[in-house]
Parts: structure tokens; sequence; C-alpha cells
């Protein structure tokens, strides 16, 4: 008996032990446009033997039990509806999967004859944005090499955008400034998003976005739908996912850039809405609070968090609390200006040392409540705030040099420490809007809003004037800017071959009584079963930053005045066209043609100056401008791509492109930002089934990027091409050959590998990424350095960084 016992025991053991690992893939299905429940809609996993499948229940919820891990694609059908295939959903055995999915009504009403539509992979969610626009995973973020756990990052992937090679996050969107890029959370435009971001509110070097938020999230590069106001450049339309509404989870991480834990769950079991919460601490400042690590210089420290609250009611419609903050501090002490730019003369000179302190902070935070009024027309409303702030601080001192009797050098010694910049920056936005949308059929449907915010912003800033050696003002203000903007777009469905979206935009600025009426059109036809030709035309207006409207400006007779407070809206006409084919289901190659005519520029009111607003970055002048000044972008972009599918996928790209302004000198010139070409090559691999488990598997990845160098202002040069210039005096840069020519193009190749193991009920990944991993070190601007031979310094490219991230999900 006793042997039987142990047998039976040891069997049922075993028996446990070969179980095949499972979890659940639950939901909702709503209608794409009314965003009503679809109830009695059939969710299949694609391929199963025997058919696995549910039906949606009266509220659009499913819920798929026991699921293999692996990848799975869900097919969804409702008769009337578009059927829908929805692929690579990731099943891991430490989170379950919660989709939130949409199906789109056929306009061809036919009795039990299900309409078939081919998914469209990367297809931008928002269906009233034809063109342009490409839609951003969770799992891209997480695969594309050079795009490690930076939901930002990951855009320099795509056709016609690339970054700053000096590491920095900007976002240059078809030779386009990168302070013209519009970010938004949950549809709220919100602040840079970014640690150490600059007063234009661009770059920054870690984004305090965490993708183990995300869901799937929206970019577009240019003829934006009528919702878009206040942008030039591009709109990054981020979303955060719900949390798990029935049971807790979390995910740990601890890598070379931080230190993250999310969690998500349940307020109760018999309620549908859910939590979502992550902090992060940066890896190096909690070794430096520690004292395990001493850096020379100081640490560069970090922490940010975000959260989202899903509030649904039973009568009085769903609500939605989210936000996303972040503190920052760098310390860099003996700084040179090659390590990164900072405000100020961008020299270096022997006998003075600069030390650099800057301190920043972003917050956002929204609300938004959504009411059905009718079958198909509801009520969207959002209340938020956002603000960030930079402290910056540079000190100046005189270096000694202590040298013993026979005259060898013992030590320096500082003195005479003074503040050469000193810079207090505050910015917050009071926004308020309200969204209706109706479908009043499968072929009509119609959205309009109205949108005020309001900013208020307190600037102070000052730098040493060498000559009186007192500090001078550059700016010194607290003001408030109030802006309303309206919208109304309509989208018309002539069968399953054309839509046609169409749609107003006004912009008024309350404090100077600017505005605008702009219109918007785009049109998509299907060409046979795998063709689509796009077309769109936008009007775009926006805001210049606000430290150009209050610049203090010295006039002849010594006395300031602020002549910049009537400045205008910066304008811009763009121009789309497109072709895509696709070869096979995740297939497709994309051809898009674009111009855009800018005008309404600010300029310097002078005829012999170069200098735009459009150009600036930390290199910023405060002078008198102009509303005349004129530019033009203009290329075309290629991609080939295929969506990941059998464990693999490439994305291949190319844009050949011009960015030109004209100043009041009348001459036409490259803008800061034009490159002129780029090609990104992109592929992975992924590994499945390993070990003697099945319960493993590998990632590998791959990015090279090709692109033009960034056009640049050369230091000054007499006829045989010696520097002569003199930062005492101020005439450091050629500005008559401003942005002629670059100095080296720009090359790099990026790695990233990720190692997955499933264990019963949590999942372990360790991720490795390796940027620039030839350390390649193009040279991209100079400076003027009279300790370095010909008294040039240079900026360079940002060289090999490896990142490690090891996270385990439970």
């Amino acid at each position: 008996m006793k042997y039987f016992s142990l047998t039976f025991f040891s069997l049922l053991a075993m028996a446990g032990s070969a179980q095949t690992v499972t979890q659940n893939i639950r939901g909702t299905l709503s209608d794409a446009d009314s965003r009503q429940p679809l109830t009695g809609a059939t969710v299949l996993i694609a391929g199963s033997a025997p058919v696995k499948g549910v039906i949606t229940d009266q509220s659009g919820r499913f819920s798929l039990e026991q699921i293999p891990l692996g990848r799975v694609t869900l097919e969804l059908r409702l008769v009337g509806y578009e059927q829908r295939q929805v692929s690579n959903i990731v099943v891991d055995a430490g989170q379950e999967v919660v989709l939130e999915l949409v199906m789109q009504e056929a306009t061809t009403q036919l009795n039990e004859v299900v309409v078939t539509a081919t998914e469209n992979k990367g297809e931008a969610q928002n269906d009233m944005a034809l063109l342009s626009g490409r839609s951003i995973s969770q799992d891209e973020t997480k695969r594309y090499a050079g795009g490690f756990n930076d939901p930002a990052m990951i855009l320099s992937s795509f056709a016609g955008v690339t970054n700053n090679a000096t590491g920095s996050n900007e976002v240059i969107v078809r030779g386009n400034s990168p302070k013209y890029v519009q970010w938004r959370l949950e549809g709220v435009e919100i602040t840079n998003p970014n640690h150490f971001a600059d007063q234009n509110s661009v770059g920054g070097g870690v984004s305090a976005l965490n993708n183990n938020l995300l869901a799937k999230s929206d970019f577009y590069t240019g003829a934006f739908s009528a919702e878009y106001g206040d942008v030039l450049s591009g709109v990054y339309d981020v979303k955060l996912r719900n949390g798990n509404n029935q049971n807790f989870q979390s995910i740990l991480g601890l890598g070379i850039l931080g230190a993250d834990v999310t969690l998500e769950g349940p307020f109760r079991k018999d309620y549908q809405g859910s939590f979502l919460a992550n902090y992060r601490y940066s890896t190096i400042g909690l070794l430096s609070d520690i004292g395990l690590v001493n850096i020379e210089g100081g640490a560069p420290t970090f922490q940010d968090g975000a959260f989202k609250l899903s509030l649904p009611t039973k009568k009085a419609g769903s609500f939605s609390l989210f936000g996303l903050g972040g503190l920052s501090r760098v310390t860099l002490d003996n700084f040179n200006p090659g390590t990164a730019p900072i405000p100020g003369n961008q020299s270096a000179l022997e006998g003075i040392r600069k030390d650099y302190d800057k301190r920043s902070f972003l917050m956002n935070a929204g609300l938004s409540h959504r009411l059905q009024i009718s079958k198909n027309g509801s009520l969207t409303t959002l209340l938020s705030f956002s603000g960030n702030g930079i402290n910056e601080d540079i000190d100046q001192s005189d270096v000694i040099k202590i040298r013993d009797d026979a005259g060898q050098w013992l030590r320096d010694s500082l003195a005479n420490e003074r503040l050469s910049y000193k810079s207090r920056l505050n910015n917050a936005a009071y926004r308020a809007s309200i969204t209706y949308n109706n479908k009043l059929n499968a072929r009509h449907r119609i959205e309009a809003g109205a949108k005020f915010v309001y900013n208020s912003f307190s600037y102070a800033q000052s730098f040493l004037n060498d000559t009186t050696g007192s500090p001078q003002v550059l700016s010194d203000f607290d003001e408030g800017i109030a802006t309303l903007r309206n919208f109304v777009s309509w989208k018309y469905r002539a069968g399953n071959r054309v839509t046609i979206v169409t749609g107003l935009h006004n912009m008024n600025v309350l404090y100077n009584h600017k505005s605008t009426l702009e219109p918007r059109l785009a049109i998509r036809w299907n060409v046979g079963n795998r063709g689509t030709f796009n077309a769109g035309y936008g009007l775009h207006s926006t805001m210049d930053r606000v430290h150009n409207y209050f610049a203090k400006v010295k006039q002849p007779n010594g006395s300031y005045t602020e002549p910049n407070r009537n400045l205008g809206l910066l304008k811009a006409h763009h121009f789309v066209a497109g072709y895509e084919y696709r070869l096979t289901e995740n297939l497709r190659v994309k051809a898009e043609a674009y111009y855009q005519h800018l005008y309404n520029l600010p300029v310097e009111n002078s005829d012999t100056s170069a200098y735009a607003t459009i150009n600036e970055g930390q290199d910023f002048r405060y002078v008198e401008l102009v509303n005349k000044g004129k530019g033009r972008n203009y290329g075309i972009e290629l991609t080939i791509e295929r969506f990941f599918d059998k464990n693999y996928y490439f994305l291949i790209n190319s844009s050949l492109y011009q960015s030109k302004y004209t100043p009041l000198d009348g001459k036409e010139r490259n803008t800061a930002y034009a490159d002129n070409y780029l090609v990104n090559v992109l592929m992975g691999k992924e590994f499945t089934n390993l070990g003697r488990r099945n319960n493993k598997s590998i990632s590998l990845n791959a990015k090279v990027f090709f692109g033009g160098g960034k056009k640049y202002i050369p230091l000054l040069r007499n006829g045989a091409g010696q520097v002569i210039s003199n930062p005492e005096s101020g005439t450091i840069w050629d500005y008559k050959k401003a942005y002629e020519d670059k100095i080296d193009d720009i090359y790099q190749v990026t790695f990233s590998a990720s190692h997955k193991v499933n264990k019963r009920k949590t999942t372990h990944e360790l991720f490795l990424n390796i940027d620039n991993i030839t350390n390649r070190l193009s040279r991209i601007s100079e400076y003027y350095d009279d300790t370095k031979p010909g008294s040039i310094g240079y900026f360079k490219q940002f060289g090999i960084f490896p990142n490690i991230m090891y996270r385990i999900y439970l």
C-alpha cells in the first residue's frame, strides 16, 4: 500500500508538471465609429484545432481561457461588419492579456453575408486620419533596436523622421524643427515627456514614458485631421492601456537606466474599473545616493511615474484619471561644450572653468469623461493640467596653475568664481475641451469640438556681461496667454472603396487677437484588393515659443524694450500624396511625397541677418522679430515593410528631402534640420519553444541608419581658413555661411536581444541594447576651443552605449 501511494502521488506530480502552461485573453469589442459595445460577435483563435472561440456579451466583453503561450491571432466576426484579424498577440505566463478591440461597420448591408476586409497593419487607429500616419504597438516599442523602452526613440525608425545624433530625444519630422512636434497623452496635449529637455521643450536624454503602460498609439507626420491644431511638424498621440480589471498583476524591472515597478489590478471584484501605475528611479542616481558609486562631476539622476484609473459607471458614463510626472537633475563640473550643448556662449577658453547645474520637472494630469447620449452619439469631456520647469546655473571661475620652483605643474586653483548664466523657467497650462461624436450611419460620421487653454509663464534669465561685469537681463516676465480652438470633421465612406474626410480647424490667440481658419481634406481610394491611393491638404498654424514674445531687446539708446509681443502665428500649407501596395497580408510597399509651404515665420528684423526662430535650439537669440520669413520642406519617402509574422520582420525605408527658409536678407538657406537623406534598415528574428520545456525564447534585432549630417553655422575664418573667432568680443560665428553645409554624414548600427523564460506563474525577461555598436563618432558641428589644434572643438555623435534590463512579470 505504501509503494502504491508513493507511485500514485509521484505520477500525480509528474502529470501536474507536464501540464501545458496557459493564460487568458480577455477584452471588449466595440463599434469603431460610435464606440458602442458589439453584442453577439464571434472572437476566434485563428488556426485553432479544435476551434476555440467565444461570443461577446451585452457589454461587448469576451474571455478566452487557457490559451497556450506564444503568439496568437484573433478573428473577429459579426454580420454587417467587416471581418477583422488582430495578429501578434503575445501570450505570456506572467500577465493576463486584456484588449480593447473595434470593428468597422460595412457600408454594404447584405443579410447573412460576411464582408471581409484585409487588415491594414500599421495603419493609424484614428479613422479620421487617412494619410501620413501609422500606429505603434507596445510590442514594437520593445522589439525595434534603438527604441529600448523609449517611446520617443522608436519614432526615428520610420520614414521622414530622425533625431539628434548627439543622443538627444529630439524628434525631427520632414525637416521641421522638433519644437513644433505636439505630444499628446490620452488625447490631451502635454509637455515634452523627456528628462533634461531645453527651454524650447525639445530634446532630453531619457523619456519619462514607460512602455509597460502603453497601448497602441498613433504618430502623424503631416496634413493632420481637423482635430489637431497648434502644430506644424508632427503629432505623437500616446495612449495608456487600461489595467487588468479582474486580477492583480505586477512588473519589476532593473536596468542600467533605471529600476521600476508597475502595478495594476481591479478596485474590487464586482466592479469593471481598474488601476495602472508605474514608478522609476534612475539606477545611477540610486547607486550614487546610497554611496556605492561616486561619479566625478555628479551623477545624472531622474525619477518618473505615470498612472491611469479607469472608472466606468452604469448610467453616468465612463471616467478616466491619468497622469505623468518626472524630476531630473544633472551636474557637470569643469564642463566642456563638446560634452553637450548648453545655454550661453558655446566656447572653451584656457584658464576659464565652467560648472553647470540643471534641475527640471514635468507634470501632467487629466480627467476624461465619455457619455453616450444616444445610440450612436457621444460626448467626451477633458480637463487637464500640464506644467514643466527648468532651473539652470553656469558658474565660471578663473583657473590659476600652481607650479613648483622648477616650473612643474602641481595643481589648479580656482579664483574669481561668478554666476555667468542663470535661468528660472516655469510653464503651466490649464485645458478644458469637449468633443461631440456621432455615427449617422455606416457611411457618415461627424465630429465637432472646442478646446480652451490658459497658459501661465514665469521666466527670469540673465547672463554676466563680460564688459560691464554685471548681470544682463535676457527675459523677465510673468504672463498669461489664452487660446481657443474649435474644429469640425466629416467622414464619408462612398462604399468600401473611397473614404473622404474633410473639416475645418479654428485657432484663436486671445492675448494678441490672432486667429486662423484652417481647411483640411483627405481622400483614400482602395484600388483593387491590394492598392491604396491617398492624398490630402491641410493649413496648419502654431504659436512660437513664449520666450520670443517677451524677449528684452537692447535699443541703440541703451534702453530695453519687448518688441515681439504682437508676433503672429506661424503657418504652413501641407500637401501629401501617396500610394501603398500590399503584396501580402504582412508585406507592403509604400511611397509618399509631400510639400510644405511655410510662411509668417519669425525672423530677425534686419535685412542683413540670417536668424530665424525655426532653427533655434540651445543657441537662441533675443532680437526683434517680424513675421516675414518663409520656408519650404519637400521630399519623397519609400517604405518596404514586412510586419512581424512567422517569427521575423523587416523594415526598410528611405527619405530624400529638402528643408529651406528665407529670412529678410532674401537669401534662401538650408534650415538646421536639412539632413537631405536618411535610410533605415531594421530586421529581427524570434526563436521560440527553446529549452527542455519549450518555455524559452530568444529575440535578436538590429538597426542600421545612414543620414546626412546636420547643417551648422561655422566659426569665423580668414581667407586662409584659420579660425579668427573672438569669444570675448562675441564674434564667434560666421552667420553669412549659416547652414550652408555639414561636416560628416551619420552612420550608426544598433543591436538588441532579449531572452524570455515562461515559468508556471511568472515570466522572466532579459534585454540588451547596444547603441552605435561600431562607436562611430561623426562630427556634427563645431565650437571655439583655444586648447585644441586650430582652436576648433567638435560636437560629435553619441558613442557606443550598452543598456541592459531584467524584468519579471508577476
